[in-house]
């Protein structure tokens, strides 16, 4: 299986796929059976999201809760109050594992559904993402500009004033070495914002930017990772909108 196939797990369970990778995925689950065993796995975490409370303790622990009560001696009931008595060695332990086993369990629950809220939350913004950039890209005063990378590779501009926005799209030939990463800036009045911050290795990305009123400038620099709060190297791309 490629990672690109098991990156589809998700949003398949969320029923966030189009027909294509539906067919693709529903090909590989009649083949591997870890697979499948997962996707049961979220969607039983997923058709859980509706209920804020809920707890699924193990099939095992009533039996075993039972058994330990035939072979836990009884305390006698007392009709006056009675000295107080050591607890049961046995019992606090039977009781400490039970509730184990519950918070146990429990958390493999809220990891699941954890999980399956970040996909969908995942599949959601992805989704919210596209339509904003076919919405830029299909503005009547949309415009595109692109610029060579010095590094190698070019950075392209298209932005909407009537939609106050723009998508930049960095395609670098290679990611920066050392661990360091691109980042993106937008410049006002001869200062720098940034517009985003690429991830060590990465070389390409498609950001959508706000706000793009003012902006005479987009730019490309190389930084360490996680970016800086201003550009500590010269600009790899400068490229001029207005």
């Amino acid at each position: 299986m490629t990672a690109e196939t098991h990156a589809l797990l998700g949003a398949y369970v969320l029923d966030a796929v189009n027909d294509i990778e539906r067919a693709a995925f529903e090909r590989h689950l009649r083949e591997c059976e870890a697979c499948r065993d997962e996707t049961d796995d979220l969607r039983a975490a997923a058709a859980r999201l509706a209920d804020g409370t809920w707890s699924v303790p193990p099939p095992s622990l009533r039996t075993n809760v039972l058994t330990a009560i035939t072979s836990t001696r009884q305390v006698p009931p007392v009709s006056v109050p009675a000295p107080a008595r050591p607890a049961n060695p046995r019992w606090r332990q039977l009781t400490v594992a039970a509730a184990v086993v519950v918070a146990v369990g429990g958390s493999v629950a809220v990891v699941q559904e954890q999980r399956v809220r970040h996909e969908h939350a995942d599949a959601v913004s992805a989704r919210a993402a596209e339509a904003r950039i076919q919405a830029l890209l299909a503005a009547p005063d949309l415009t595109v500009r692109e610029q060579r990378l010095t590094s190698g590779g070019k950075v392209t501009v298209a932005m909407s004033r009537l939609h106050d926005a723009g998508v930049i799209m960095l395609a670098a030939d290679a990611a920066p070495a050392g661990g360091q990463v691109y980042q993106l800036w937008t410049v006002r009045s001869s200062t720098a914002a940034s517009a985003g911050v690429l991830v060590p290795g990465q070389s390409a990305v498609v950001q959508i930017v706000e706000g793009m009123s003012g902006v005479s400038d987009v730019g490309v620099t190389v930084e360490p990772p996680k970016g800086s709060a201003q550009p500590t190297t010269e600009m790899i791309a400068d490229l001029k909108l207005a």
